[in-house]
């Protein structure tokens, strides 16, 4: 938007087609929504009635800069419970979110215009995350054929005397896939060999339906150039209380830390009491949520395969499907635009997610199964006509 009082640097339309898609779908009635990785779950009510109880108790105040103490305590435990990683406390940051600590580790590692390495498909706030930041963002792409994982050799490709860092996200946003760990190894490698930073996004480790999930956490020879994020939003459906977490070396964490507090300050006292009882009662909260996204993917991925212009790999982890829509002749836009206006379903164009993604959708199974059949039913009527325009 051109305007005097807004800064230059926000002249140039940052839309993407997610957001004009959203807009598209305020004309329709009875439209299902498939864009938004919102679980549609709430809460659970243990988590929900503990911060009540807290916030009764007083825990409604500022809280330490880093974090409430009894919460990166557990943040350790977790670690070391699950992975046998030893992680110290001045080596966790609690965070507004994920997305917030992926701003604030950005900001404190990037000089103006370095590079900064994203797989592509990726979580489409990255790119401008990392301009924000005064950094250069470059795709990496990955395909279908390789079942999205990172190809070792083009991503040496990409690297130039400018690359700072490499951002992983596994299990993947949008795709579901889930790196493998001698595709993490390699990546590690690669990170020691040309003296690169790795921003390790794992907010879906609960999300993995065949293989165990792999944490750069296990990988000790990268400790000293590893940041972690993790959220408690899709984990413990949590979305709302806008909470996560920051791990990496102390010197980047302190830099968090005085970053945020002229951002924030600190997290919210009630929101972190929630994540203590989340973190604590996690083998109870989390497989009954694993289970339930996992019948609906499963049940997704069916349907999409009956589809003739439709097909979807095996899922493997988080609660999206990526679909490929080539043989519809479509772009990724003017499929999801058919698919709105024909079927009243709401999608996300794959060039949301970067220029390899032209060719998919993304849907998110974040309704129940029959809302998920009710969509099937109305895509797999389309008739696709040939001379089809979208209005995107």
């Amino acid at each position: 938007m051109k305007h005097k009082y807004i800064a230059k640097r926000y002249w140039k339309d940052k839309s993407t087609p997610m957001s004009v898609v959203d807009e598209l779908a305020k004309k329709y009635n009875d439209v299902i929504d498939l864009s938004l990785g919102d679980p549609d779950q709430t809460t659970d009510e243990g988590i929900i009635n503990f911060a009540f109880q807290e916030a009764l108790k007083g825990h409604t105040k500022y809280t330490d800069f880093r974090g409430d103490p009894e919460l990166r305590n557990e943040i350790r435990k977790f670690y070391k419970e699950e992975y046998n990683a030893n992680i110290q406390d001045e080596e966790i940051m609690i965070s507004t979110s994920a997305c917030l600590g992926m701003y604030l580790a950005l900001e404190s590692i990037l000089d103006p215009d370095d590079e900064v390495i994203i797989h592509s498909p990726y979580f489409t706030p990255y790119s401008q995350q990392i301009e924000l930041a005064r950094g250069v963002p470059v795709e990496l792409d990955t395909f279908e054929e390789d079942e999205f994982q990172i190809n070792i050799n083009r991503l040496e490709e990409v690297i130039t005397e400018r690359t700072r860092a490499i951002i992983i996200n596994s299990p993947n946003n949008p795709t579901g896939a889930v790196f493998s760990f001698d595709t993490l190894n390699n990546i590690a490698e690669i990170a020691i060999k040309y003296d690169l930073i790795i921003i390790a996004d794992e907010i879906y480790g609960s999300y993995t339906f065949d293989d165990d999930f792999v944490s750069m956490i296990l990988f000790n020879k990268i400790r000293d150039r590893l940041i972690i994020l993790n959220s408690f939003s899709k984990d413990y459906t949590m979305t709302g209380w806008r909470i996560g977490n920051i791990i990496a070396p102390k010197e980047i964490i302190n830099t968090c830390q005085i970053i945020n507090e002229n951002v924030v300050f600190t997290a919210p006292s009630i929101s972190q009491r929630g994540a203590i009882y989340a973190l604590q009662n996690r083998k109870r909260i989390q497989p009954p949520a694993v289970k339930l996204y996992k019948e609906r993917v499963l049940y997704a991925a069916k349907r999409i395969n009956q589809i003739l212009w439709m097909s979807v790999l095996k899922p493997k982890g988080t609660f999206y499907l990526y679909i490929n829509i080539k043989n519809s002749k479509l772009t990724s836009a003017q499929a999801s635009a058919l698919i709105l206006d024909k079927a009243q379903v709401l999608t996300i164009p794959g060039n949301a997610f970067g220029a390899c993604g032209e060719g998919y959708i993304r849907i998110a199974c974040t309704v129940d199964i029959k809302e998920l059949e009710r969509a099937f039913d109305r895509i797999e009527k389309i008739k696709l006509g040939k001379n089809f325009t979208s209005t995107l």
